[in-house]
């Protein structure tokens, strides 16, 4: 008999460890998958949620809608318009080759240069998720490129600052950059306001990223209006005639500001040259505003200060007389020369004529120290604080530091200041004595007319820093006589009185190390009517070429063209011409003849 070894019992064919060991390895993997899946599913989801929907969204920033900027009559000088942007965010399965041909397609609808293209390219083949192609452009090309429908190509609804009067009061208004942030001017120094407050947005997509909606997450809060002391129509009328002087003297540059003495409200502030806000980016080498921030030596306007100092502090006689035969003077190693030699000058007539001679022997008398302590009352080497940013302070040397040829800070020199300290400085004078702080805006719009009030009183706010006589004395002995037969003559207007003060001032020259007798800046300073002033104003002139470039020459006319159709504007009627209406009746009725 044939015997058979044992055999164990088999499952389909297989030994029963061998298929023990395939269960053990398949529950294994269950439990690993099973494990993945809860790691996925509770511990990472957070995360995988997080990278999904960073994926298929993208939050960006809405720019509120900017305040609105008006002139004294509520006419608009910036405002903000609807305006779309453009932007790229590109389709999942869409090749790099067809995403930068759709940035092509939109170079000439956008007008983009090679520059713009380079940027927007470089940034997709980056890989980037949100590009900008254009920002602001007008809603009638939002249109265009909209019935493109282009892949990747989307639209966003923003606003663009706009300028409606073009270059009109550039200085003033300053301008903003592409996200509605201020720059310059008002709109710098107002900026906070005019802001508001951003918002948010929610850009969805689905999977493709191909189809989207917006969904707003934090609302905006539009900006503050604002009202300005300018008057449009006055603004117009002071840069016109500004760029006609510099042209006609090829000069470097001017400067013009108009104001209401008694209130320190600005009319027009106006350099030459100019730009247009409306151009960004905006042109840094226009944008600086002379009229507060170029310093310089003022001449003989600062001699506005010495006749306060000789009258207030050293009591100089008005009926003073002082030689100025020679033509000239040494003070300290530096000779001071008259532009013409004079004879023996009254007091008034030092400054009619605007003798540096005398001026230098009358600021003997006065001294070192009370002139420096007159020109720091009023306030030189200091901010007047006008709502612009960027002013300037001038420099007055402390008196420790003067030597003996900076008693020359009588006629103008070894001092500066800006344009619109010199005004501020002719506005003590306008005013009876008031130093008034100038300013650009204003709570509420005024009415058209009349423009200026008649009798308006000076805030108490406002020191008083000469005395109400010596005020008087000057203007109607010096100021007037200034225009009526001094330097001032080419100010005058037919039926008004006019009190200024013509400077002149020679540039230093770094080269040459001294002061050079070719470049000058040129200034007129004064109000108009003499008596109760409708306005003051300031003319500066920068090295006009030619054979006229002193301020009587240069500057004084401008000063003429300008008031004269600023009063005309006005309405403000002719106070000569009234006069000797006046004067006519009395003569008539005391002949007995009646109308």
């Amino acid at each position: 008999m044939k015997t058979f070894g044992h055999k164990e019992p088999t499952i389909g064919g297989q030994p029963r460890k061998k298929n023990k060991l395939v269960a053990i390895t398949i529950l294994f993997w269950f439990l690993i998958i099973i494990g993945r899946l809860l790691d996925l599913q509770v511990r990472q989801h957070p995360k995988l949620k997080a990278e999904v929907v960073e994926q298929s969204q993208d939050l960006i920033k809405v720019l509120p809608t900017r305040g609105t900027i008006y002139d004294r009559q509520g006419k608009i000088l910036a405002r903000s318009l609807p305006a779309a942007s453009v932007f790229f965010s590109p389709v999942k399965e869409e090749s790099l080759e067809k995403q930068i041909q759709t940035i092509y397609r939109l170079q000439s609808l956008l007008q983009l240069n090679e520059s713009d293209l380079k940027k927007i390219i470089n940034s997709v083949e980056k890989k980037k998720r949100f590009v900008w192609i254009k920002r602001k452009i007008p809603l009638e090309i939002a249109e265009k490129i909209k019935s493109l429908k282009l892949t990747g190509i989307y639209l966003l609804e923003e606003n663009r600052r706009f300028y409606p009067q073009g270059s009109l009061a550039a200085h003033i208004l300053g301008g903003v950059n592409i996200d509605d942030c201020g720059l310059a001017g008002v709109e710098y120094f107002y900026d906070s306001a005019l802001r508001g407050e951003e918002g948010q947005q929610l850009i969805m997509k689905d999977a493709r990223r191909k189809e989207y909606f917006i969904e707003t997450i934090k609302e905006t809060k539009p900006g503050k209006d604002i009202y300005l002391t300018i008057d449009s129509t006055i603004q117009y009328i002071a840069e016109k005639e500004l760029q006609q002087a510099v042209d006609k003297f090829n000069a470097d540059w001017g400067t013009v500001i108009i104001s209401i003495p008694q209130t320190g409200e600005i009319l027009a502030l106006a350099n030459y040259p100019a730009y247009d806000p409306n151009d960004i980016p905006l042109p840094e080498n226009l944008m600086f505003n002379r009229a507060i921030q170029h310093t310089y030596e003022p001449g003989s306007t600062a001699k506005l200060v010495t006749m306060a100092a000789a009258r207030e502090l050293a009591n100089i006689s008005l009926d003073s007389y002082y030689d100025c035969r020679q033509g000239a003077i040494v003070i300290g190693g530096t000779t001071v020369r008259d532009h013409v030699r004079m004879g023996i000058l009254s007091f008034p007539e030092v400054f009619i004529h605007s003798s540096n001679v005398g001026s230098i022997k009358i600021a003997e008398i006065i001294g070192e120290e009370n002139l420096y302590r007159m020109f720091k009352t009023f306030k030189f080497g200091e901010k007047t604080g006008i709502d612009l940013p960027g002013e300037e302070s001038g420099v007055v040397h402390p008196l420790e530091k003067w030597r003996r040829s900076s008693l020359r800070v009588a006629i103008g020199y070894e001092i500066t200041a800006t344009p619109l300290q010199i005004l501020r400085t002719m506005n003590v004078y306008a005013t009876g004595g008031y130093l008034i702080k100038p300013h650009l805006t204003i709570e509420r719009p005024k009415p058209a007319f009349p423009i200026i009030e008649a009798d308006l009183k000076i805030s108490s706010d406002y020191p008083r820093i000469i005395s109400p006589q010596t005020a008087s004395e000057v203007v109607n002995l010096v100021l007037k006589r200034v225009v009526e037969k001094g330097t001032g003559q080419e100010a005058g207007i037919d039926g008004y009185e006019i009190a200024g003060k013509t400077g002149t001032a020679q540039k230093f020259d770094p080269n040459l190390k001294s002061y050079s007798f070719s470049k000058h800046i040129a200034s007129f300073v004064g109000f108009v009517p003499a008596e109760n002033p409708a306005i003051s104003m300031i003319v500066v002139i920068d090295e006009p070429k030619g054979p006229l470039q002193y301020g009587g020459q240069v500057a004084a006319p401008v000063f003429r063209e300008i008031a004269r159709k600023v009063l005309l504007y006005l309405h403000q009627e002719p106070n000569k011409l009234l006069e000797k209406m006046v004067i006519a009746n009395k003569n008539q009725k005391s002949s007995g003849v009646t109308d």
